[in-house]
This record gives C-alpha cells, structure tokens and sequence, in this order.
C-alpha cells in the first residue's frame, strides 16, 4: 500500500476500520489549497493520489490536480482510475463480444485466456430490449416480456456465458429496471471498501458507463459519466480513463419551484440555459440554497441530461438529502453512517454556498422563474413554454424544412380519415420467433403484434371509428418512459393524479393514441398500487409495458396499421409526447416527424388532448361527462398532494423486496442456459453473435504513424450529425443492405429484430453505418438516407456498398462534417461501424467529447476545421482527393497538420486543420491502431 504525501490516515465508522487517502492530509502537507477545489475536481484528486504509483500515476500528476487553476485550468491529461463500470445490454453485449475476442486473441499468442478479466466490478443491465409490441392492456407487460426473450435468446446466452466466464461481471436480468435507475437505486454504494494488503481501504465510488445518461448517478454525489464502450473496455481491464484538465462551471440555484411546475420543467430550463453556454466537455457542479430544496430525485433528473446540456457531469455534492435518499432506497444505517463519516473526514460533505469555492466560471438561476415547458420538436434543448406551443408548431408547419420547419404551408388543413386496413396476417412488427406465444395465446400473429386489441376501449376488435381522422399534430404515441423522469415519484404520482382526475371527469384518451408506461423500476409499480393511482393510468390505456429503456430509444413499437396508413397517406407531421430525453429525427419512430419531451403529468395532459397544436393555460383538454371544458388547471395536482403520498406510499421495505434476489427475479432468465468456459463457442451460422475482425491481423508490437494519401471522401455532412445518424439503430430495412444481407441468410423479415439487438455482429452493424433514415449525405445531393456517390465514377449507392467498392481498389476513406459532430448517445459502433468501414479520418467543425474519443479508440484521426471554415466555404463536393502527408510517429497532441485537398480541376490547396487526439495517452492508442490492441498488447507483454 502506498503512501504518498504522508496522506494514508487512520478512518473509523462504527464497526469498520481501516485506512483512507486524507485530502485534508494532502492540504495539510502543502500540496494545494484543496478545500478550494470543487467537490467534483477533490473526487478524482482522490483517485489520483490512491492510485499514485509513480510510474503510471506519478506525484506530479497529484500536484497538478491539487493546484487546478480554476480561471485556466492546464491542458493536462489527469489519469482517472474508477471503482466500477455499469454497462447497458446494447453496448454491453458488443463490449463482451470484443473480451471474448481478446481472449481469443491471448490465447493463439500462447497466453492463458483468463488474463482477460475486468480489473474492477462490471455490472451490465439488460434493460434496453424490450419492445412496446403491445400497449394499453394489462396484458401488455407479459407479452412484451415473452417477445423479447424470444427475440433475444441468443443474445441473453451469450450474456449467461459471460456471467461464468468473467469473475468481476454480473448481470441484471431484464424485466428488473432501466440501468441508470438501477444504478442509483442498488449498484451505488457512495463509499467503497476494499481490502488491499491485508488492510480495509475506504474511497469514493466513482465510474464510467457505456451509456451517456451515467450522468444520473451524479444526482447520488457519485463522480462518473458515459463513454463508448471501446474506452469503458479499457478502464475495466486497468487503464486509467484519461481526460484533460477540465474547466468547472457552477451553477448557482437559488429560490423554489413554484406551484405547478415539475422537476422535468427544470430540467429543460437547465439544458436550454447550459447548452446557450456551451458547456461540451466541461464539469457542471451544482451548489447553492437552492440545491438544498431539490430533492435527491430532483437532482438526478437534472444530472440525467448531462449530455443534452453537453457537459461531461452535472454533478450535485452529498448532502442530508442525499442520506434520507439511501435510507429511503433500503441501505442499512451502517451504511449511511459510514458514508456520512467517511466524506466529513475527506471535507466533501455539504452543498458548498456562494464563495466556498473557486469556479471557473458561475452562473446563476432563480429556480422560482421556472414555467412549465416541453422541447421540441427535434432537440432537447429547443425549450418551448407551454402557452407558446401551439403558436410554435403552427410556425414550424409553415416555416421550409432549410429553416428547420415542416415546409407544410400548403396544406395546414389536411385530414386524413383513420380507415381499417385489412390484413392476411402478416408480421410487420419487425419481431423475432413470435410463433410460440401467439399459438400458446390463441391469437394470430398480427394480434400478437400490432396492438390488437391495443388501445382502451377495444377489447376483443381494432376497429377506429368513423368519423376519426389525422391531422397536422396529432398525438399518436404518449409515453411515460426513460429514466430521466421515472425515477422520480414526484412526477410519477402528480401524472397519476391528473390521469386520476381525468378519469372522474370522465374524460378518455382518443383511439388513435398509443400509450404506454414503462417505468425505470419495479418500486415505481408497487408506490402507484398502494397509492390506488395505478387503477387510473390504466383506465386512459397508460398500462404497464416493460421496465426498461423504450420510447426513448426507438423502441416505441409499432403504430396501428390504421395510423401508420394514414400518416403516410397525408405526409403528416405527426406528434409524439413522451417524458423522455433524447427526440432526435427518427429516434421515437420514423413515421413521427414531431417529438416532445416534457413532464410524465404533461403526457397524461397532451395524450387527453390528442393533439399538440392546444395551449393548455386557455384551451379546454376535452369535456367531461356533463358536456363542460376541462382545463389542465382543473387537473393538475398541487404539491402538498403528491409529498403527502410520497411519504406515505413508498417506504425503504420496497426497495429491499425488489433488490434482495435480483438475480433470480426474473423465471424467464433462470431458464436460459448457455455454454461454460473461459472461451467462447462461436457459431458461423449466427446473425446475432459473430467474432469480430479487430485482432486478425494481430501482432504483439505496434505499428507506426504514417501519412495517409489519396483519401476519397465517403460523405460530407452538415451540423449536428448525431451518433443516431451514423450509428445502426432501430429497425431494419428489408431493401438496405443489412436486410439483404440477413435475408440471403435465411432470416426472414419478421425475424429481423433491431439493430441494437444485433450490436454483437459486426457483419450487420457496418452494413448499417451511416444508414439512418434521415441523414442527409451532400454526395448523394441531400438525399436522405445512407446514400453516397462512388468517385469519380459519380455512381450513387449505397454508403456499404460504395465502400466495398473502395475497399477493393485499396481507397482510403475520409468522412467531413459541421458542427457538434457525433453529438447524442454514447455508440460506440457510430465509431466502429465508421473504422470498418475504411474510414480512415474525420474533419469536422466541431466534436462531441465521446465521439471524438471513440473516434481514436478504433484508430480513426479525428480533425477539425480552423477559422470556421467547413466544407461551404471551401466549396467541397466531393469531387476532390485528400491527403495528410505530415504525418509521423512522433505526432503530438491538440497540434496542426496539413490536409491536401486535390480538385478534379487539378487545383492544390493545402488546409491546415488541428489534430484532435489530446493527450498523450490518446496518441499511444492511435499509433496502436485503436484502445483495444492496446490493451491486449499490454496484458500480454
């Protein structure tokens, strides 16, 4: 055990003893004013000096910490070694895909495979599988369950084999809840004890995850945010995560939520305010009186939308609200105690206030001048207030689609009329192996997936009636999902309340709606039974759907037949309300070209309506049983309704039923079975689990940097190019080339599943890379979808396509993008899909901080642009050849290059562009080809 700075101290917190780093001890000895810092800065400082060996980590990179420079803070890598790593299934399963290589790979060099084995604890949740196939009965929850272990057998066998086969990974079955949800309710423990030399070491839990929303874990005081799964491989198998030094804003709140705004309304304030800043890359910590008003759910609602106000954490210190939060989520008094004493000895406990600490910069915000709000219709940070959407969407129907509208002008009045479509019975919900629970039910397939009999009101029969039609704005999908919101029984219970008194005023959601509840955790349920609210979400078709990541991610389900005809027929700008983070084009569903994030409440409200072009402060939601307007005033609950049934319908013995036996909780996990050992059984023959390409040309020294030539370019993109967009996701296209490539494979259309579920076959994900509906490609004239034109042939194709051409002809890549390139979730195949590819380099206006590093972790040269220049102001069209001939081994970070750009006029222009690999340790990966070579050449020296 080491002792730098004399700082190993004595601790003791009722029956535990042991040892622990002293910051205080750190401060004491001269080495920084540390109670200065930001909690959040003293929290990885903690982690330096620990781990401060002085080879890997060396009492340097401690001084530097301790002396953070808050007005300019040193461009400097910090060396970040964390206690955990959670993980989510869709990136988790390729993540275990790729350790299965490894030892793949460990053991054709002679070494025994098992010295691939995660260093620190992995928990992986399966949570983002479930599918809403069916909604609005209270049969939906057991047949979307019984749709997704068929669906994903294959890919849970997998995930059963890794479970025996790596000592440090375990697995939250499905059915059990969303994995950020999961991670504040049981996997956090605040403080960690270890033993190391025979002696008890107590430290702060601190992680990484491969989801961006980690950040939620922020809320509990726990320093941790998301990464793609390339560099999550890395920190569990003994890398430090490195990132450099970062600058700290601080938000100061003060005042209270007034009555009638929600934890949610905050929340889109806070992302709209930060986002206006520009916070990518940067530390949010959060202090002040009004931090202390928030509850702790509250908080993590708040820290949950990290990544959509851009920032790396939004982190809120430990306080007593964050204790009464761990008593009320069923951890022991032992442990709260512990926790308590363990950061008063460190100087981290407490809400600093106004002038405790130094900030880099520190904004201010009156948490009383919050209103209610949604955003939307594509971003998160598009903040619209509630009286002004109906104005703002009639604005967007008029507005061209250059201006960020609908291009709608011409026909503002349209409907089209809900007619019944016939069927023979096909499967079009895109699912897997439905057979068995649609004979064991007695129902054809097309019942089983379609939402028939789906909605309220329709218990045997689908039929709309007559006189229903769709318009502009129309709400047809109402979701009460993710776990921004979920998680939070504020909102949770005032949505109960408003479905509870909608019900009584006789009130009914319209036909045409879809939706569904689909909360972060099975205590959710058991607060909305004992609080009787359950009865009434049901009643308006809000029934239980799943535990897990749905609407959010794409995995709405699909639409009534009926609905989707008649959206397609009008070419309407459809709407969906959902209580989600993330409505990107094309995320929720393709057909939904409108897509609102709001309050769990608001939801209720807007699904009530039916539509989203109503200002509910002075349009009636509808008419009670009487024939009179209803209000949202005349709904909406106060806040001494829903803290009196907080306090009397949840309680810590909740929480404990549901965590004691999480690993059995669910039958249908118990049953699978799977292969044992420490290598895995491959089976060629399998389109869900493939052995990847990365080490097959493995050697155990690494190769060098050299210049790139004659690069084409595969695309040429705009702004604000999402992960979403280069990423696979959601369904898969019969006519694309992953659907025929599964289909000359014998997998028929209903057999296809999703992309995500498919993350752990390479041959699938790189045939969908860059294939999203709605990208836009210059090369292929703005045409949307994953287009290219072949040069210099200018032959339109498919983006796979093409580069299978290239590849023939040993063309490298190159890809040129705008601002916030690869901005939104944390993929890593938006980044292995791009390196298979060919792509060999991106130049780009600007980076999202995951994307950027993932970008370097599978060997690609991330660059960008100087002086606002782009690919307008250069005039690219994708005519020309580039080349970076600067290139050598001895490249050092955040420094220039020269990319040549060759016309096909024969004009030369040399461009000098920044290099963005920015630490030291980023250039080690690239020059390995990428984190995951690294890594292996490093356990295997």
């Amino acid at each position: 055990m080491t002792n730098p700075f004399n700082s190993l101290q004595s601790f003791e917190s009722g029956s535990s003893a042991g040892k622990f780093y002293s910051l205080p001890e750190l401060e004491k000895q001269g080495v920084g004013p540390i109670s200065r810092l930001p909690v959040s800065i003293r929290v990885v400082l903690e982690s330096v000096l620990r781990n401060c060996d002085g080879e890997r980590i060396t009492e340097d990179d401690v001084k530097r910490l301790a002396n953070w420079n808050a007005k300019s803070p040193a461009q400097e890598e910090i060396p970040f070694t964390v206690s955990r790593i959670v993980l989510q299934d869709f990136t988790g399963v390729p993540l275990l895909v790729d350790l299965a290589a490894m030892r793949d790979a460990a053991a054709k060099l002679g070494k025994e495979p098992s010295v691939i084995e995660p260093l620190v604890p992995v928990d992986l949740v399966v949570d983002h599988s479930v599918q809403v196939d069916r909604a609005g009965t209270a049969e939906s929850f057991r047949q979307n369950l019984k749709f997704e272990f068929e669906r994903n057998r294959e890919r849970y066998e997998f995930l059963k084999w890794g479970q025996q086969a790596f000592d440090t990974f375990s697995v939250v079955p499905p059915a059990i809840g969303i994995v950020h949800q999961v991670n504040l309710e049981h996997l956090a423990k605040v403080v960690f004890e270890r033993e190391v030399d025979g002696e008890s070491v107590f430290y702060p839990d601190t992680l990484v995850g491969t989801d961006s929303h980690t950040t939620m874990i922020n809320g509990l005081g726990v320093v941790g945010w998301g990464v793609g799964g390339i560099e999550a491989e890395a920190g569990m198998l003994g890398q430090p995560v490195y990132f450099l030094t970062p600058e700290v804003i601080g938000v100061n709140l003060t005042g209270v939520l007034k009555e009638g705004v929600t934890a949610t309304d905050l929340t889109l304030r806070i992302t709209e305010m930060l986002r206006q800043h520009k916070v990518v890359g940067k530390f949010i910590e959060f202090f002040g009186e009004g931090v202390e008003e928030l509850t702790l759910a509250d908080r993590a609602t708040i820290a949950n939308m990290a990544p959509e106000y851009g920032a790396t954490m939004g982190f809120f210190p430990v306080d007593d609200q964050t204790l009464e939060y761990l008593r009320v989520t069923g951890r022991t008094d032992e442990q709260i105690a512990l926790i308590k004493d363990y950061l008063t000895a460190q100087g981290l406990y407490g809400i600093p206030k106004k002038g405790d600490v130094e900030y880099t910069q520190v904004l201010d915000l009156d948490i009383g001048s919050v209103v209610p709000c949604t955003a939307g219709p594509k971003r998160p940070q598009d903040r619209i207030d509630i009286p002004a959407l109906k104005q703002t969407f009639s604005d967007l129907l008029n507005k061209d689609a250059s201006d960020g509208g609908f291009g709608k002008a011409d026909d503002l009045d349209r409907e089209v009329p809900i007619v019944p479509v016939s069927s023979d019975g096909e499967d079009i919900s895109g699912g897997d192996n439905l057979s068995p629970a649609a004979q064991e039910n007695g129902q054809s397939e097309m019942e089983m997936v379609t939402n028939r009999p789906a909605f309220p009101g329709h218990e045997s029969t689908h039929t709309h009636k007559e006189q229903e039609s769709l318009k502009h704005g129309s709400v047809v999908i109402a979701a009460i999902t993710s776990c921004t919101n979920t998680s939070n029984p504020s909102v949770m219970l005032a949505a109960g309340l408003v479905a509870k008194r909608a019900v009584e005023k006789g009130l009914t959601v319209p036909d045409y709606v879809k939706s569904s509840l689909a909360p972060g955790s099975r205590v959710v349920t058991d607060y909305l039974e004992k609080t009787g609210l359950d009865e009434y979400l049901d009643k308006l078709g809000f029934q239980l759907v799943g535990y897990g990541c749905t609407t959010c991610i794409g995995n709405s389900g699909p639409l009534d037949d009926e609905i989707e005809a008649a959206v397609k027929k009008g070419d309407l700008v459809a709407a969906s309300v959902l209580s989600g983070n993330r409505n990107f084009e094309a995320r929720v569903h393709s057909s939904i070209k409108a897509n609102f994030l709001m309050s769990p409440p608001l939801v209720v409200a807007f699904a009530l309506a039916g539509r989203i072009d109503i200002d509910l402060d002075s349009d009636p939601i509808g008419n009670d049983s009487d024939g009179n307007p209803v209000y949202l005033k005349d709904l909406w609950p106060t806040q001494a309704e829903i803290k009196e049934l907080i306090s009397t319908g949840i309680t810590p013995e909740m929480f404990r039923e549901k965590y004691s036996e999480v690993a059995n909780a669910n039958e249908e996990w118990t049953k699978i079975e799977s292969s044992t050992g420490d290598l895995y059984e491959w089976d060629e023959d399998s389109t869900y689990i493939q052995n990847p390409p990365f080490f097959e040309e493995f050697s155990p020294e690494p190769g060098t940097i050299e210049p790139i030539s004659s690069m084409r370019p595969l695309a040429i993109f705009g702004d604000s190019v999402t992960t979403d967009h280069i990423s696979p996701a959601g369904a898969i296209p019969e006519d694309g080339p992953a659907g025929k490539y599964l289909i000359s494979k014998g997998v028929e259309k209903r057999f296809f599943n999703s992309f995500g579920s498919r993350r752990g076959n390479d041959r699938i994900m790189t045939r969908g890379t860059f294939a999203n509906v709605r990208i836009k490609n210059l090369l292929a004239g703005g045409k949307e979808g994953g287009y290219t034109c072949v040069m210099p042939e200018k032959e339109e194709t498919s983006i796979f396509e093409a580069c299978e051409k290239y590849r023939e002809e040993n063309t490298p890549l190159i890809v040129i993008a705008g601002n916030d390139y690869g901005m939104g979730s944390s993929r890593d195949w938006a980044a292995k899909g791009t390196a298979l590819l060919g792509v060999r380099a991106v130049v780009a206006q600007s980076y999202e901080r995951i994307h950027r590093s993932n970008l370097i972790g599978m060997g690609v040269l991330p660059l960008q642009f100087k002086d606002g220049q782009n690919a307008e102001s250069l005039s690219l069209d994708g005519t020309e050849v580039y080349s970076l001939p600067d290139l050598t081994n001895d490249l050092k970070p955040q420094t220039e290059t020269t990319l040549v750009i060759e016309r096909a006029n024969g004009e030369v222009e040399k461009l000098p562009v920044l290099i963005r690999i920015d630490t030291g340790v980023e250039i080690d990966y690239y020059r390995h080809g990428g984190i995951l070579p690294y890594v292996l050449r490093d356990l295997t020296r």
